[in-house]
């Protein structure tokens, strides 16, 4: 790669990360479960869809916003929550969450984050959502919950695809799941060793690297295995619709259900009294044989009908996606994996790019098929 490369693609800011980053913590971002058929079919179908181009339009204004919650967006697209942000670059959290503020995207906080909600709230210059995972201790939740209020978080995102960890046999390959012979052990400290950049960034000026939004009530949740090992034990497999409701008894601003891959669900969000479903197969790390989540998007949109705002994530990587999924009926676009990779490349002003780039690239699209407004795409888009 010449000195004078510019990162412009996902792609680009993609290798700067494997470049950069410990093998562990690339493949964690970078990695789906099983067999990575639904981690692949993510982006693969996104590729194969078509978009009708229209000529002679007055595009030289092209309106990107649109309205998510009641709120108006500047762009269709936000930042979904990744666990581990932290160990791309230093305190990766803020760094995203200021990029984000002054693009005006919203961003979302992962619950296993290194930065607590107080440390990002504390950057913040705009609220921002926060992502709840269910755990047995429902104390311990009602606690998070009232973190969140007091952080003036904007929406609660409970995900609800996580009943059981899936199997992410790249984490078990490269140790970052379960144990290590003492000699695979050394090889990933010095791999990791030799990844001198990242370790004066992340390791001598980064700390503490702990879960902050968990670490003063758990402690245990520290090192990499041992934090699978928490997941297992305290993320709630017997978590039901009807906890949705305790939710809200606890929260009363909006909540949006992420990990909605079926109609039946949408309408079950729905009935709950959530204001929002996000489409997701949790990036393909779930359950490996589901659908991508843009060829599940148009049943769910017809099920949500105007109950819900219907959004998206799962290979997102630039504008044209964005378009695509819009296409398919999304209200607006989450990315996760084009961030981090841009944080781990180059920090807050990586962010900062990709988000500028990803704005770009839609309004020039929309241009060349010949729409001025994201409102008035839709499925006639498609060819």
């Amino acid at each position: 790669m010449p000195r004078t490369f510019v990162p412009a693609s996902f792609e680009d800011y993609r290798e700067l990360a494997r470049r950069r980053l410990p093998r562990q913590f690339f493949e964690y971002i970078d990695g789906g479960a099983q067999g990575e058929l639904t981690l692949r079919a993510n982006a693969a179908d996104l590729d194969a869809i078509r978009l009708r181009q229209l000529v002679l339009r007055d595009v030289e204004q092209v309106d990107l916003r649109t309205t998510v919650l009641g709120r108006e967006w500047p762009v269709p697209f936000g930042l979904a929550p990744v666990g581990l942000a932290g160990l791309m670059r230093r305190r990766g959290e803020t760094q995203a969450v200021r990029a984000a503020n002054a693009a005006g995207v919203t961003w979302c906080l992962s619950t296993v984050g290194l930065c607590s909600i107080e440390e990002v709230a504390g950057v913040a210059s705009a609220p921002f959502w926060f992502q709840l995972y269910m755990m047995r201790d429902r104390g311990f939740v009602a606690e998070l919950i009232a973190r969140a209020k007091a952080a003036r978080c904007e929406a609660l995102v409970v995900t609800v695809d996580l009943a059981v960890p899936g199997l992410r046999l790249r984490d078990t390959r490269n140790g970052m799941v379960g144990g290590l012979s003492a000699a695979a052990k050394l090889a990933v400290n010095l791999e990791r060793a030799s990844r001198v950049a990242w370790i004066a960034d992340v390791v001598l000026r980064g700390g503490p690297l702990i879960f902050g939004t968990l670490a003063a009530k758990l402690p245990e949740a520290r090192s990499l295995p041992e934090f699978h090992e928490f997941v297992g034990r305290n993320f709630d497999p017997t978590v039901s619709w009807a906890d949705i409701d305790w939710i809200r008894s606890q929260w009363d601003g909006p909540i949006v259900i992420k990990g909605v891959m079926d109609p039946e669900d949408a309408r079950a969000a729905a009935s709950a009294g959530a204001q929002a479903v996000v489409v997701s197969n949790h990036g393909g790390r779930q359950l490996d044989g589901a659908p991508s989540t843009i060829v599940a998007l148009p049943a769910i949109v017809d099920a949500a009908g105007d109950r819900l705002d219907v959004l998206v994530d799962g290979g997102i990587r630039g504008g044209l996606d964005v378009m695509k999924a819009l296409a398919c009926g999304a209200r607006a676009a989450l990315m996760g994996r084009a961030w981090v990779f841009a944080l781990a490349a180059m920090g807050e002003a990586g962010v900062a790019r990709v988000l500028e780039s990803t704005r770009n690239e839609l309004r020039v699209s929309l241009a060349l098929a010949g729409i001025d407004a994201v409102r008035k795409v839709g499925r006639d888009t498609l060819y």
